[in-house]
């Protein structure tokens, strides 16, 4: 019986060290739960240009394989590729594009699938000082998620300002609330020494305005889920 006892007793304590090991901070879950829900539907992007390549990163948002990033990733590119979260590689086509003030493009890739796809927020509700995170591919290292605030709205040029790392491969990614829906779409840095270090002042786009973009692509939102779909003509 004492054995029994004492067995009973060694497996309470390593199940309590197990979960205990575990038993993230809040904050922690916050970050782990966002980038779960959140990286499949964020795509890695490639494309030729003239002197080389050109590398960002992008945000599906129709279940069919439509995809949100910034116009001057995919800016004269040629043989455009889509990697996503699974690690499949897809042709993409440019299906809109705007200028670069806005600096907004839609590709669409086709498979025999279903994509997950982002929950977007309201950038008009965004304050400074707000706890964000980011999800990107810098540099190529895929699916790679910072955090930080919300440091300065720029209400003028229509850029939300992070000190959330965002470097190249970044842009075209989603900047992320704790809910995580999206807020922003990283577009830009501030880098005096010309990509040598990250300096903690980087830009996004507003998500209403990515959200303007999407009606004026002939898309629309439908219910809460917050789905594009093409308008039948």
């Amino acid at each position: 019986m004492k054995d029994i006892i004492r067995f009973f007793l060694i497996f309470v304590l390593l199940s309590f060290s197990v979960a205990n090991a575990y038993n993230f901070a809040p904050d922690e879950r916050i970050n782990i739960s966002v980038y779960e829900k959140i990286n499949p539907s964020i795509v890695a992007i490639d494309a030729e240009v003239d002197d080389g390549f050109s590398a960002g990163t992008g945000c599906i948002v129709r279940s069919d394989g439509v995809i949100l990033t910034g116009s001057h990733v995919i800016e004269g590119g040629r043989n455009i590729e889509v990697k996503t979260a699974d690690g499949k590689v897809y042709e993409a086509e440019v299906i809109a594009q705007m200028g670069k003030n806005k600096d907004l493009a839609l590709l669409k890739i086709n498979a025999n699938r279903k994509f997950p796809v982002i929950t977007f927020g309201d950038s008009d509700e965004v304050k400074v000082g707000q706890k964000v995170l980011a999800i990107g591919n810098p540099f190529g290292f895929a699916g790679t998620l910072t955090q930080g605030i919300i440091s300065r709205i720029d209400k003028n040029k229509g850029r939300i300002q992070t000190d959330a790392s965002i470097n190249p491969g970044c842009s075209g990614g989603p900047l992320l609330n704790t809910s995580g829906e999206v807020i922003g779409i990283s577009q830009s840095i501030y880098n005096p020494d010309n990509n040598i270090s990250n300096i903690g002042i980087g830009f996004a786009i507003p998500v209403n305005d990515a959200k303007q973009f999407l009606t004026s692509a002939n898309l629309q939102e439908t219910g809460n889920k917050k789905i594009f779909f093409r308008k039948n003509k």
